[in-house]
Order: structure tokens, then sequence, then C-alpha cells
């Protein structure tokens, strides 16, 4: 695992949002490691490093970016996605099925997902071409986006604060949160394997 200290201290603020940005909702961000990051970074603010009060602001404005963003992208290409066939990958009628879900569960996907490493960076562009409701989109987004932002960077600050030693295991507790962040999506799939 590449250090996440050493990254942070080299990217400084506007590296870190741009990291945010990324993950949160563009296409290609699906590979950051957004909550060890954060994390990571409440750590540094523990320490001096960064101010708490401009990170938590520029890692919530920038997830709530990122992730509008990412739905724009949806709504944008999601008109040309139903000009096509039905295919392997592609479905009318699944898609469908995502707008009748984002409808009637979406907004607490959106929240849900921000805590999900890749399904936080797919979900806002599936609720654009699921055509949600951007106003229904944007109130959950921001929910989200504050909790996650706001609540990772926390945790490594408070953290930060209250372990004596931490500094000698801060890679530690970034893997740690790494792995308990996938556990939805492993859960899932064993669960859907059984059923």
């Amino acid at each position: 695992m590449f250090n996440l200290l050493a990254l942070l201290e080299a990217a400084g603020y506007v590296g870190l949002a741009g990291i945010v940005f990324a993950e949160s909702g563009l296409f290609f961000g699906f590979f950051l490691p957004g909550d060890s990051l954060l994390f990571t970074a409440g750590f540094l603010a523990s320490r001096g490093f960064f101010s708490l009060p401009m990170l938590l602001s520029l890692v919530v404005v920038a997830g709530i970016a990122g992730d509008s963003v990412g739905y724009w992208f949806g709504n944008k290409i999601g008109p040309m996605i139903f000009t096509r066939p039905d295919s392997f990958w592609f479905s009318h009628a699944r898609v469908e099925q995502a707008r009748l879900f984002f409808e009637r569960k979406g907004g607490m996907s959106i929240l849900l997902a921000r805590f999900i490493p890749a399904v936080r960076t797919f979900t806002p562009i599936i609720a654009g071409v699921a055509n949600m409701r951007y106003a229904k989109f944007l109130a959950y987004n921001v929910i989200g986006g504050t909790l996650w932002g706001a609540g990772m960077t926390l945790l490594g600050f408070f953290l930060g604060n209250t372990v004596p030693g931490i500094d000698n295991y801060i890679i530690v507790f970034a893997v740690l949160i790494a792995i308990v962040s996938i556990l939805p999506i492993v859960w899932e799939i064993v669960h859907s394997k059984k059923g």
C-alpha cells in the first residue's frame, strides 16, 4: 500500500480535494482510497498539518460537487443509452428498474453509497441515467457528503488526539478502514450466491 501520509503531505488541500472530487463522481475515480485518505487527512489535522475547519469544508464540498458531476454525466449520457438496442451489457428494462428504484428508495442509496468504495463513484452516475429527480438527489447528496466527508475526517482527527502513539499505527488504521468499507460488498456477493 502506498504511503497516504506522504501523498497527503505532497498533495495538500488542492490534491486532496481533487481526489475526493474524482472518487465521488468521476467514472475513473473508483479505484481511489477515499475512506483511508479522509481518515489520514484528519489525523494530519490533529498534528497541525491541516486546518480542521478548512479541511472539513473542503472535503465536504468536493464530495458533494463530485457526486453532482457524476449525476450530470449520467443524466446527459442517459438519453444516448436509450437509443441503443438491448445487449448482454445493456437492457432498457434494467434502466427502467433503476429509475423506479431511485424513485422509491434512491435517496437512501445515495446516502449509504458514500460509505462503500467504488459504489460511491457509480451510484450518482446511475441516478442520473435513471433520471432521478435532481432536487431529491441533491438533498441526499448533501447529507451523505457531509456525513462521509466530515465523519471520516473527524474520526482520524479524534483518534489522532486521543490514542497514544497512533503515529506508529496510522497505516494499520487506514488499512482497517479500507477493509471495513468493502465488507458490505463482500457481504452482498456472498449473500447473493446463497440466494
